[in-house]
C-alpha cells in the first residue's frame, strides 16, 4: 500500500500506460502473478499480487536492473513509506479449509 502525492497522480497513471516491457518481464520472471494495482481517488494505492514465496519473489525483483530504474523514475511520486498488508480473508483458502468446492476462475 502506498500513497501518491496528489500532484503526481497523472504522471503515475501515465507511467503505467503502458508499463515498460522489460519491467513486465521482470515482474513475471520474479514469480509475481495476478498483479493488480488499485487507485483510490485520494491517491491511495493498493497493490495485489500472488506468488509462491514472497521473500524470494521480492529478492528476485530487486535483482533486476529495471526495478532500480523504475524506482528512480517514480520514487518522488509517493508520500510516505510502503506498507504491506497481511491477508485476513481469502475465499479459496476458506473454501478448501471447509472442504467445499473451489470454482475455477474464468478468464475475463
Amino acid at each position: 500500500m502506498l500513497k501518491l502525492k496528489p500532484e503526481f497522480i497523472d504522471a503515475y497513471l501515465s507511467m503505467h500506460s503502458p508499463v515498460w516491457p522489460e519491467m513486465l518481464e521482470a515482474i513475471r520472471d520474479a514469480g509475481w502473478s495476478n498483479y493488480t494495482i488499485f487507485l483510490r481517488q485520494d491517491g491511495t494505492l493498493v497493490g495485489y499480487f500472488e506468488t509462491d514465496d514472497l521473500d524470494r519473489a521480492r529478492a528476485r525483483m530487486a535483482s533486476f536492473e529495471v526495478d532500480a530504474r523504475w524506482a528512480a523514475e517514480s520514487e518522488h511520486f509517493f508520500d510516505g513509506q510502503q506498507d504491506w498488508l497481511d491477508p485476513v480473508f481469502n475465499l479459496e483458502w476458506q473454501l478448501r479449509a471447509s472442504g467445499l468446492k473451489v470454482t475455477p476462475q474464468h478468464p475475463r
